[in-house]
């Protein structure tokens, strides 16, 4: 099943490591990329350090319809992905 990874870090954590394949789009700029990220492939999940950040991004487009989930850290994301 195709699924969007979006990372919500820093650039500057990004940079220092991600899940293959994933998107970096910095949680303080996620509302600038509201329809962007609607138009992705479904389900999205979201990661970053710790589940955080991560959180409040799901929580945020979850409210306006999106099938989305917080994937936690993209260590365990990472981890995941690695095992399919």
């Amino acid at each position: 099943m195709l699924k969007t990874i979006i990372d919500v870090r820093t650039r500057a954590e990004y940079a220092g490591g991600h899940v293959a394949g994933s998107i970096n789009i910095p949680l303080q700029e996620i509302t600038e990329h509201i329809d962007e990220i609607k138009a992705m492939a479904e389900p999205i999940i979201f990661c970053c350090a710790s589940g955080n950040r991560s959180g409040q991004a799901t929580h945020y487009f979850q409210s306006l319809g999106l099938n989305c989930e917080n994937g936690g850290s993209w260590l365990e994301v990472n981890f995941l992905v690695t095992q399919q």
